[in-house]
């Protein structure tokens, strides 16, 4: 069961001429990128080479050096639409499984959106796998179900565009091959931006990839897998993109600055 998205409720999202810098150095200048609506984009690429970074700048928590422009195809803000999720799943130990989906209601104070969220909340906890759970801290559950709560937490807030760090990367394979499959099914419709470093995830689950490379960085052409996610991960088509993605990040290691 996927949680639905209003016919062009999501953007497509253009990045054009973004620069930044950390540390003294410049890890991305005139770097370009387009979100498609509706859809999937994964990137990867060789650590540092500035993903999480691009993906902060797009999701307003980093301040954009000029002339980088982020903007939404409506011409509407992006602000207010974008969802985030973390690498790690950032539930507070002290609030339970419930109390943690909800939390961003909780904290903007708004007692009416609260109640909706928390049935919102209940529906989607029982879709990842987690009814009866919810009354459990965060200490009681396992790696996996702490992640099924940050995805409902991600989604709970029905923002159209949502913006993912590597949100299944220390998961064991059974675990991330799972949760794929539900976010996948969940996300539809949604635009959205996940960065991997996992060939394998990215083949599954975007509509486009990009590999991100150099120093500065810069992106190469996309691959466009055929039919939508999530793939068959033992498909002859998707090992083969999964494939061309390893020759392509194997290229961009060997010109890659060390994290």
């Amino acid at each position: 069961m996927s949680v639905s998205v209003p016919p062009g409720a999501a953007p497509s999202i253009h990045i054009e001429r973004a620069r930044f810098a950390f540390a003294g150095r410049r890890l991305f200048d005139d770097l370009s990128l387009e979100l498609p609506a509706g859809r999937t984009t994964c990137l990867l690429g060789p650590s540092g080479v500035g993903k999480t970074s691009l993906l902060r700048l797009i999701a307003g928590l980093l301040p954009p050096e000029p002339p980088t422009r982020i903007a939404a195809a409506d011409g509407e803000p992006l602000a207010g639409r974008v969802a985030w999720m973390a690498q790690t799943d950032l539930l507070m130990p002290w609030l339970d499984a419930l109390g943690n989906v909800v939390i961003g209601y909780r904290l903007r104070g708004d007692a009416v959106a609260l109640e909706a969220a928390r049935e919102r909340a209940l529906g989607l906890l029982a879709q990842t796998g987690l009814a009866g759970r919810e009354s459990d801290l965060p200490a009681t559950l396992s790696g996996g179900m702490r992640h099924r709560v940050a995805l409902a937490r991600t989604l709970v807030e029905e923002r159209p565009v949502v913006l993912m760090d590597e949100p299944f990367g220390q998961l064991d394979a059974i675990t991330r091959l799972s949760l794929q499959d539900l976010a996948a099914r969940m996300l539809s419709g949604r635009t959205v931006l996940l960065v991997t470093h996992d060939p394998l995830e990215a083949a599954r689950l975007g509509h486009r990839i990009h590999v991100m490379a150099g120093a500065p960085a810069n992106l190469g052409t996309p691959l466009e897998p055929a039919g939508d996610p999530p793939r068959d991960a033992t498909a002859a088509e998707t090992l083969k993109i999964q494939a061309e993605l390893m020759r392509r990040l194997a290229d961009a290691h060997a010109f890659a600055v060390p994290a």
